[in-house]
């Protein structure tokens, strides 16, 4: 019988069994891939610095550091405008994916986990209501084990495949829309040349060549890039690794360039789901839908996601209560902490996602919003529309000044969502609250729609991969 069961060495999964080990919870970490591909994964590679202030975790070093970002720049599809972003909230860490997800793990291991590699999950074990464990196989030898558990922690990533297999009655989502994910496909190459200003991560927005995403060129050092888009996954939208080898791979940027990783991966890009938590489970990382609506970064939340698990077992065990109302403690925190902003970002990127490349462009250089508004969103705070009586001539001159009017229906809607999550209530007040968050999420999805219906796709930017 152990305390905490974690399904997924993952960011989240191994900061929940360090934290809760360390604790002094009994605490068990189980992954299908063997101990030393663990952290192994397809990546965008970049994480914020505030996200370990705030849990008070070591920054990257050593072999799991790559370089330092000191800031963002955003381009439009004709690359005439860029936004440079930068500061508290933006500066951050490039990092080597799977030497940090070793780290993590060694974290784990050394704080007391017992760690159960090369195990693959089957099926949880159900009492009545309760999550009590989990029935793993190992894949070398094909033993298969039940693994019981006072609470079990779903963070096997965005398979979900724990929250996939539990009954509808535990009021839980099982599964994501295609419209709320992105497809993506990336490189880490090895430049010919070197990269100007290795410090600064770059991200291109374009409807015609990673529709519903974006596409990016984060430098890990002078010489080694980041390098890949991601596409919204709804039928008919293009493969990311043939948009990839069309628009990225012939820019002078990678002429003469080495491929050292390529790959492709699957990114839930919307709010956190409604309840992370039912009798004897919670959920976080991916499977949990906690990376950012608008830019998919997960590594930071993934870490609150995991910390704050562990911080609700420890207080679970010392009271002996695992039933729903006794976790519901990790919904609140967690939504209080950083579900609002995805929230918020997410009404946000449901009306991004419609638009052209002519909106984008023309809402960038008029700038409709500012890189100071572009900071402010990111870190949930509020944010204006820059509505002048120019602004408003140049989108009536190109037919768009539906797109003004209703952006300015997105920021209230955006508002709305961040108050509702920020709000979240306890067990009791509940099915209320998800009524009217319901009902938001309809309204921004049924306004993003109408307006796409009017626009009209862009025509694929060149590659500014050489411009950058």
């Amino acid at each position: 019988m152990y305390d905490l069961v974690v399904v997924g060495a993952g960011t989240a999964g191994c900061v929940a069994a360090s934290t809760a080990a360390k604790a002094g919870l009994r605490t068990c970490l189980i992954d299908a891939k063997l101990e030393q591909e663990i952290g192994e994964k397809v990546c965008g590679d970049a994480v914020a610095e505030h996200h370990f202030a705030d849990l008070s975790l070591a920054h990257p070093s050593g072999e799991e550091l790559a370089c330092r970002v000191e800031g963002l720049e955003f381009y439009s599809p004709n690359n005439t405008t860029v936004f440079h972003i930068g500061g508290p909230g933006v500066s951050g860490f490039m990092i080597h994916r799977k030497p940090f997800g070793q780290k993590l793990l060694r974290e784990a291991v050394r704080s007391g986990a017992e760690l159960r590699d090369s195990s693959k999950f089957k099926h949880p074990i159900l009492r009545g209501s309760w999550v009590s464990g989990v029935v793993t196989r190992n894949i070398a030898s094909g033993a298969r084990e039940e693994v019981v558990g006072r609470i079990v922690l779903e963070a096997s990533g965005f398979q979900a495949d724990v929250r996939k297999s539990l009954p509808p009655e535990l009021g839980i989502e099982r599964d994501v829309k295609r419209e709320d994910v992105c497809i993506c496909y990336r490189e880490i190459r090895e430049l010919d040349g070197e990269i100007e200003r290795p410090e600064i991560g770059r991200i291109h927005l374009s409807y015609g060549i990673a529709p519903g995403g974006y596409y990016w060129i984060f430098p890990k050092s002078s010489k080694i890039v980041n390098i890949g888009l991601g596409v919204q996954g709804v039928q008919g939208f293009p493969n990311p690794r043939r948009q990839f080898y069309k628009y990225l791979a012939p820019d002078p940027l990678l002429k003469g360039s080495r491929v050292i990783q390529a790959g492709g991966g699957i990114v839930p890009t919307r709010r956190s789901l409604n309840c992370l938590v039912a009798n004897g489970l919670m959920i976080a990382g991916d499977a949990g839908c906690q990376a950012s609506p608008v830019h998919g970064g997960g590594i930071g939340p993934s870490m609150l996601g995991g910390w704050l698990v562990a911080k609700t077992a420890v207080e679970a065990v010392e009271r002996g209560d695992f039933t729903r109302g006794a976790l519901w403690r990790y919904n609140v925190e967690y939504m209080r902490r950083y579900g609002y902003k995805q929230a918020g970002l997410d009404v946000f990127r449901m009306f991004l996602q419609r638009l052209g490349d002519e909106e984008l462009n023309y809402g960038m250089s008029e700038r409709v919003v500012t890189e100071e508004d572009v900071l402010r969103a990111g870190l949930g705070e509020e944010f204006r529309l820059n509505l002048s009586e120019k602004t408003v001539r140049v989108f009536r001159g190109i037919r768009r000044l539906g797109f003004v009017r209703q952006l300015g229906r997105v920021v209230s809607l955006l508002s709305e969502a961040k108050a509702l999550y920020k709000g979240f209530p306890e067990p009791q007040g509940y099915e209320r609250w998800l009524a009217r968050a319901e009902r938001v999420f309809r309204s921004s999805r049924t306004l993003a729609l109408d307006y796409g219906g009017e626009r009209r796709q862009g025509s694929p930017a060149q590659t500014p991969a050489s411009k950058s």
